[in-house]
């Protein structure tokens, strides 16, 4: 028998994400190479964070200007991946991760500006050689990883009818084995699409509805792997082959705001939460008498992510319901603690080693215990002067975050 505890903490966190039906990309183990990291569940397996910081706080190795937007940013092989507005454009760009020097930069699309502000908003997919990008306005594209040279490109809106939302295309594309999955929103059953990944043909589409703003996340759940969708008005499951429809359930927010990106809680469970004071629940998924069928556990307005996601530790679910952390039971919903902490509207948080690491929507930064016991605040910063509402990205030890003019590399271990 192999005993979890004989492997390395990297190694035994693989083995548990293929045993909750979780899988993520095949990448390096200080890599974050997609949204929310490497299984789009805002943690990693770093470990040794520094559990105190300078009384200026982390130290900044680099900062890079960087032009508008909210998109993330992914790191893969020493290299850094975002995209941002300038100047009437769209573009994508490579960063050297050890001075923030531009490798590559290419022009994907023009600008598209809101109420919110302008820029693109979505975080770019690697898979191999290859990194995916998907432009505010609809226009997906493959480039390649080393020059920025594009593989294919797509105008999703001229060519499948693609919707796009009040405030932007949001939602990042996933990969799962040789397919590229977007959520679309597009005309009669191209509300998600599946691209062959390396030429851009439709393999499959499916769904019919207006998209929302989460990004999908793949698991494999009652036997069958399913990719699994939060758009406009509820919580969507199809199947990851052939893109069939295996369940659903109505959840319908303020503005279409369906945000924040579902958590998979084992074994046949999925946490969503949103603002607008919709609140948050728990939705399991079982077998019927004609398929799949899913159900609420519980719903209640505990916890109200308004765009960024939560997070599951163990049995436990750390989060920012509207500007106050806060910490939950994840199978009952139940509030055990809360705290301010000074981080207002537009904050995230991702887990590492025993840590929430906390942004702020403003710049400010928090370390904080990812314990039930109690809010307990090691460490805070103001990290920047500018608006933080992009989760911010781990890797190797260096905290990456942005605002609208620049990207900022801070060291999180000694």
């Amino acid at each position: 028998m192999i005993r979890i505890q004989d492997f390395s903490k990297p190694c035994r966190y693989l083995i548990l994400l293929c045993a909750m039906g979780l899988t993520p990309l095949a990448v390096g183990a200080a890599d974050w190479p997609q949204y929310r990291g490497p299984n789009r569940d805002g943690r990693s397996t770093e470990r040794g964070l520094s559990r105190t910081w300078p009384a200026g706080g982390p130290e900044v190795i680099w900062r890079a200007p960087l032009g508008s937007g909210y998109s993330g940013i992914s790191i893969v092989d020493a290299r850094l991946f975002t995209l941002f507005g300038s100047e009437g454009s769209e573009f994508a760009i490579a960063l050297d991760t050890a001075d923030g020097n531009e490798i590559w930069r290419y022009r994907l699309d023009q600008l598209r500006a809101d109420s919110q502000g302008e820029g693109p908003r979505t975080t770019p997919t690697i898979d191999g050689e290859t990194v995916f990008v998907f432009g505010a306005r609809g226009r997906l594209a493959a480039l390649d990883i080393e020059s920025g040279e594009v593989q294919w490109e797509l105008d999703l809106r001229s060519e499948l009818g693609a919707s796009v939302p009040q405030w932007g295309v949001s939602s990042s594309p996933i990969v799962e084995g040789n397919l590229l999955i977007v959520e679309v929103g597009g005309k009669e059953n191209f509300a998600f699409v599946a691209f062959n990944k390396s030429s851009g043909e439709v393999v499959w589409n499916s769904g019919t509805g207006k998209p929302g703003y989460a990004s999908p996340i793949a698991v494999t759940l009652q036997g069958r792997r399913q990719i699994v969708f939060f758009p406009a008005r509820g919580l969507v499951g199809v199947g990851a082959k052939d893109g069939q429809m295996l369940w659903s359930v109505p959840w319908k927010t303020s503005y279409d705001v369906n945000a924040a990106t579902p958590i998979f809680v084992p074994r046949d469970s999925f946490f969503i939460s949103t603002g607008y004071d919709t609140g948050s629940a728990l939705v399991s998924v079982s077998k019927g008498d004609s398929g799949l069928k899913a159900d609420f556990v519980w719903k209640n307005r505990v916890m109200k992510n308004h765009f960024n996601s939560s997070v599951l530790v163990g049995d436990l679910i750390y989060g920012f319901d509207n500007a106050i952390l806060k910490c939950i039971e994840a199978r009952s919903g139940d509030e055990i603690w809360r705290a301010r902490g000074g981080y207002g509207k537009g904050a995230s948080l991702l887990y590492a080693d025993g840590l929430l690491i906390a942004l702020g929507g403003e710049g400010h930064l928090g370390l904080v215990e990812a314990t039930p016991e109690e809010y307990h605040e090691l460490a805070t910063a103001e990290v920047s002067q500018g608006r933080t509402w992009t989760m911010p990205s781990l890797s190797d030890g260096v905290l990456y975050i942005r605002d609208f003019k620049q990207i900022s590399a801070l060291r999180m271990a000694p």
